[in-house]
This record gives structure tokens, C-alpha cells and sequence, in this order.
């Protein structure tokens, strides 16, 4: 039998009560949204660098320029390994939210892996560009490229680092919410940094031959 008030069934009652007075979100959206919060702060962030890059791209004072430093072919792998590993930590979520721990660790892998390898490119290309006289003390171009792309590069290397301190705690802890809430906020961070690296290789990369 269902409870009535004034002849109106307790269920229909819950969904006359507006939204924001049915009790607090559930904890996933709450964890998601300041999350959110965080990865606008970090775009703000990038927002600057590329502004920066944007003004001091043709100060070369004299130096090589993005056209005669820059390897078409390297930089198309090295985005290919990123974007990949977007696709591999998009499927790495399907496995978690079956409670596959297995199929969770292969991807996951398969995840640092491939930003093991994009940061592998990045890094041969600096060093590259560094025996070449092209370091970021060479003009202000130079200056402007290495903070931008290296700060990409640093967010890769933690991202990197948290998911293996994930995979730990998918281990000790199993599938516990709180797990799951931070690999979700894992997510978010990493198809964050791919967004940013497509801005990277369509302003810095590509800017360069148009």
C-alpha cells in the first residue's frame, strides 16, 4: 500500500520537491564538479602560455623559427600516441565500471604506455633542439615553445604517475567508491591534457606552414 498525504502518493510528492531540496548530490557528482573547478583553474593556466607563445612566436632574434627545428613526422607520432592513449583510458573506464580488474590493468597499461611514449618523443625532440643551439634561452620563440609544450609535458608525466598510484590502489582496495571517484577524476584530467596537446599541435606545429 502506498503512503499518502492529502491523498497524493509519497512517491509522486518526491518529484513535486524542486531539485535543490531533495538532499545533497551523490558523491561522484560532487567529486566530478570540483574536479571541473580544478581543470578550468589548469586551462587558465595554458590559456596564458599560449597567449604568451602567441606573441613571441616570430621573436626568434635571429635563430632557427618552429619551420627549420620542427620534424612533421615526428610530431605526427608522438600525437598519434597521445590521442590513442584518450581512446585506451576511454575503454579502461568501460572496464571499471563492470568491475573487470583485469581488463582495468591491461588498459590502463596500455594507457601509461602510450604516454610513456609521447613523453619519450618530447623529450628526443628538446634534447634534439638543445645540441642544435635551439635551447630556451636561445630567443624569446624558444622561451616561449618550451614552457608551453613542457608544461604539457609535466601534466603527462603526473597523470602518468597518478594512474600507476590508481592501478595500486585498485589492487589494495578493490572497486570501493572512493576509488572509483578518483579514476573518474583521473579521466577527466587525462582527455583534458589531449584537448590541450590538440591546441598544442594546431597552434605551435601546424602554425608553422600556414
Amino acid at each position: 500500500m502506498i503512503d499518502t498525504i492529502d491523498g497524493t502518493p509519497s512517491e509522486e510528492r518526491f518529484y513535486l520537491v524542486p531539485l535543490s531540496e531533495r538532499g545533497p548530490a551523490p558523491p561522484r557528482v560532487v567529486a566530478s564538479y570540483g574536479f571541473w573547478l580544478f581543470l578550468l583553474s589548469d586551462i587558465i593556466i595554458f590559456s596564458a602560455l599560449f597567449a604568451a607563445y602567441a606573441v613571441l612566436s616570430t621573436h626568434t632574434d635571429g635563430g632557427p623559427g618552429g619551420a627549420q627545428l620542427f620534424n612533421p613526422a615526428h610530431v605526427l607520432i608522438e600525437t598519434s600516441c597521445l590521442l590513442v592513449s584518450s581512446f585506451t583510458c576511454g575503454v579502461m573506464m568501460i572496464s571499471i565500471d563492470r568491475r573487470s580488474a583485469r581488463s582495468t590493468y591491461c588498459w590502463a597499461l596500455l594507457t601509461a604506455l602510450l604516454g610513456a611514449a609521447f613523453l619519450w618523443f618530447e623529450l628526443t625532440e628538446f634534447r634534439d633542439m638543445v645540441l642544435l643551439g635551439a635551447g630556451p634561452s636561445r630567443s624569446a620563440f624558444l622561451s616561449a615553445f618550451f614552457a608551453l609544450v613542457g608544461t604539457h609535458g609535466l601534466h603527462v608525466t603526473l597523470g602518468i604517475a597518478w594512474l600507476i598510484a590508481m592501478m595500486a590502489q585498485v589492487a589494495t582496495l578493490g572497486f570501493r567508491p572512493m576509488v572509483m571517484n578518483r579514476l573518474l577524476c583521473f579521466s577527466l584530467f587525462w582527455h583534458a591534457l589531449d584537448i590541450v596537446w590538440i591546441g598544442v599541435f594546431t597552434i605551435v606545429y601546424l602554425g608553422v606552414h600556414r
